[in-house]
């Protein structure tokens, strides 16, 4: 049997990264990747999806300067973005948050990008192999080395360091965890990929040029139904752009007032699919032009320029490090629905991870990654929980408060009381759901719950 370092299930940002900084520091490491074709891609690659973008501080966060970006990977640099509420309108051009790049981010191309990671893992020294299928890890904490990778071709691998980075599916994670959580848990029950996640779906359509602005990103709250629901508009390359939207799996249609969501329509007998909604947003705020207006461009994204995918929890798990096993990026609900966007987190957990299986000294990751991204996760959740309940109305009043609030330093609480009732109630619900949540307690499966 093959023995290395450090295996490493899954080839997208957090698997890449955690290969890089594993073989930079010297560890034998392996990266199993099973390899999905793309309609944008040469051969195969990982299951990776077109994301919203990078803001100006996620380059400090994923730990790689702007200087060292592609240019080839980039798409368009922003301004800033736009929010629009049911008949509101909020623009941002600051995010607020300190940052060392400047401008307020980029849309970027995704497959691009992570060839590039890929690039990086590999000149550093680590083995990255497309086309290979693991079936499951078994550990056995008696022997060493503590981990068999079984794969679909009967190559088994043996490792002493595990780094689970397979995504908000969680297909090899769900299996590997279940052996080190107490009798009768299952990850199927923690977190459940089929109840945790969002959806997203997306179209690759191509504009008319008068109405494309590469210059920003937009968003529409408050006119379809669900929790952290919206629609986007992306811009990439001149005049094509990414049009979806995110929504939350399973929503039942009779919860809600049809006459209440502007693309709900009272015929409607379950929750429309992806591309009806598209199309009932183009129709809705292009009302001069036709849907042929705008039409798909079938050499982009998956499959003929649409593409679906999941999108995790926001509340994540802590990883087993006592058993070896670090979880990273996606597979442990870091990407965030709300913003629609995980590859930075993703990143910094994957190199996190990598570094310190690499030096013996995996059982820091939970602490580090806290550290790096905690911050992060803390809005995430706490933006999610305050508006889990929100009506279309609520957005509204949401955005003409933030309008009153905002400068370029975003919302301070000394802005609350310019803004009235309602600024007093948006600041202080927001400080007080960070508060709920200090000292970690976005987790919601910790690293002493494991029975390690």
């Amino acid at each position: 049997m093959e023995h290395v370092d450090v295996a490493i299930v899954g080839g997208g940002p957090a698997g890449s990264s955690a290969a890089e900084a594993a073989a930079d520091h010297g560890a034998d490491a392996v990266l199993l990747e099973k390899g999905v074709p793309r309609a944008d891609r040469e051969g195969a690659g990982p299951d990776s999806t077109d994301a919203a973008g990078l803001l100006d501080y996620w380059f400090d966060i994923m730990d790689i300067p702007r200087s060292e970006f592609p240019e080839d990977v980039v798409l368009s640099e922003l301004d800033g973005a736009k929010f629009y509420g049911p008949s509101t309108e909020m623009t941002l051009t600051e995010t607020g948050i300190s940052a060392s790049a400047d401008g307020f981010g980029i849309t970027f191309h995704r497959a691009r990008f992570d060839d590039w990671l890929r690039e990086r893992a590999t000149e550093a020294g680590a083995d990255y192999r497309v086309g290979v299928s693991v079936t499951g890890v078994e550990t056995d904490l008696g022997s060493s080395p503590r981990h068999t990778v079984r794969l679909a071709n009967g190559e088994d691998i043996a490792a002493e360091y595990v780094i689970l980075a397979d995504g908000p599916q969680r297909t090899v994670t769900g299996g590997t965890l279940d052996q080190v959580l107490p009798a009768g848990q299952t990850m199927a029950d923690i977190m459940p990929s089929n109840k945790a996640n969002h959806i997203a779906y997306q179209e690759h359509r191509r504009m008319p040029e008068e109405l494309f602005t590469p210059e920003f990103i937009e968003f529409w709250w408050g006119i379809m139904p669900g929790h952290t629901a919206y629609p986007w508009i992306f811009p990439n390359d001149a005049p094509v752009a990414r049009i979806g939207l995110t929504m939350p799996i399973g929503l039942d249609i009779d919860a809600y007032d049809r006459s209440e969501w502007d693309l709900l329509r009272e015929s409607d007998e379950s929750i429309p699919q992806g591309r009806q909604y598209i199309e009932r947003l183009l129709e809705q705020e292009f009302q001069a032009y036709d849907l042929e207006d705008f039409p798909l461009v079938e050499d982009r994204g998956k499959s003929k320029g649409t593409e679906t995918y999941p999108i995790s929890s926001t509340r994540p798990i802590e990883s087993p490090v006592g058993a070896g096993i670090a979880v990273a990026g996606g597979a442990m609900g870091t990407t965030s629905a709300f913003h629609e966007g995980g590859d930075h987190v993703a990143v910094r957990t994957g190199k996190i991870a990598g570094r310190l299986a690499a030096n013996d000294r995996l059982e820091r990751y939970n602490d580090a990654w806290h550290d790096a991204i905690g911050d992060e996760i803390l809005r995430n959740v706490t933006f999610a929980d305050m508006v889990r309940d929100w009506r279309p109305g609520d957005w509204d009043r949401a955005f003409t408060t933030a309008n009153d609030l905002m400068d370029a330093r975003g919302i301070k609480a000394d802005a609350a009381l310019r803004g009235g009732l309602n600024g007093i109630k948006m600041v202080l619900g927001y400080k007080w759901g960070k508060f709920s949540y200090r000292n970690g307690k976005y987790v919601q499966l910790r690293e002493d719950d494991y029975a390690v």
